[in-house]
């Protein structure tokens, strides 16, 4: 009867095991809120230049930063790397070409900039902010636009011909009269496309024929003419 009795006294009661259970969820749940408040990461932006200018990505603002990187991830060739110490006031570079320029102070937002713009340098770009409160991403998809060359003339049957070549993205052609047409694409290995658009209609009273070419990197407007019929070219850029 003693032994039983004391085995009552050691064993530990059903609310004190349900206390301490609960408890644990608790500090489970703290350690996961703490993790998630010192790691901010920033959904990835997209970001696109046109081939030959100069692209600039930013960090985020964050001020004491101890250490800065950024990792590029391009998708023709290898990874670049910049690291920023402060204690030291050393940037370390691996594998970074020369028009790879980066600014490691915090009134310009570590800002990293890409000189001449190539269709090589499209890709992933990441920076990562250290300081005491915590780790902070920034994402960047990097697009590269490249301008279409333009023309306007008559082919050989004096039909109106409009061509935008080798844009990227692709051009849009469209003709004022709205109209019959025909449109033929030509995608090239390098990623540009050709556009090119006939105006087949057969109107007799037409005196003026417009072709309208979209994309994010004209604005210049041209003109010429096909027999009686005057030809005009009109460029307009498009939100990308």
């Amino acid at each position: 009867m003693r032994i039983s009795q004391q085995a009552r006294w050691c064993r530990r009661p059903a609310s004190s095991r349900h206390a301490r259970a609960a408890l644990e969820e608790i500090w489970k749940t703290i350690y996961i809120v703490v993790l998630l408040t010192i790691t901010a990461v920033t959904g990835a932006t997209g970001s696109s230049a046109q081939a030959g200018h100069s692209a600039v990505m930013t960090c985020p603002p964050r001020t004491g930063a101890t250490v800065v990187a950024w990792k590029i991830s391009p998708k023709i060739g290898g990874p670049c790397n910049l690291v920023f110490r402060a204690d030291q006031n050393l940037v370390n570079r691996t594998n970074c070409s020369d028009s790879v320029k980066s600014e490691f102070k915090p009134e310009q937002f570590y800002a990293l900039e890409i000189q001449q713009v190539g269709m090589a340098d499209e890709g992933n770009y990441s920076c990562e902010v250290v300081n005491q409160e915590g780790n902070f991403h920034q994402m960047y998809q990097l697009t590269v636009l490249v301008p279409p060359r333009l023309s306007l003339y008559c082919d050989n049957h004096s039909i109106p011909v409009c061509e935008a070549a080798a844009g990227r993205p692709a051009a849009e052609i469209l003709w004022v009269p709205e109209n019959s047409s025909t449109t033929e694409i030509d995608s090239h290995d390098n990623g540009t496309v050709t556009v090119l658009s006939r105006f087949t209609a057969h109107s007799t009273d037409r005196k003026t024929v417009t072709c309208k070419v979209y994309h994010a990197t004209l604005n210049e407007t041209m003109s010429t003419d096909c027999s009686s019929c005057k030809l005009s070219l009109v460029c307009s850029k498009l939100p990308f």
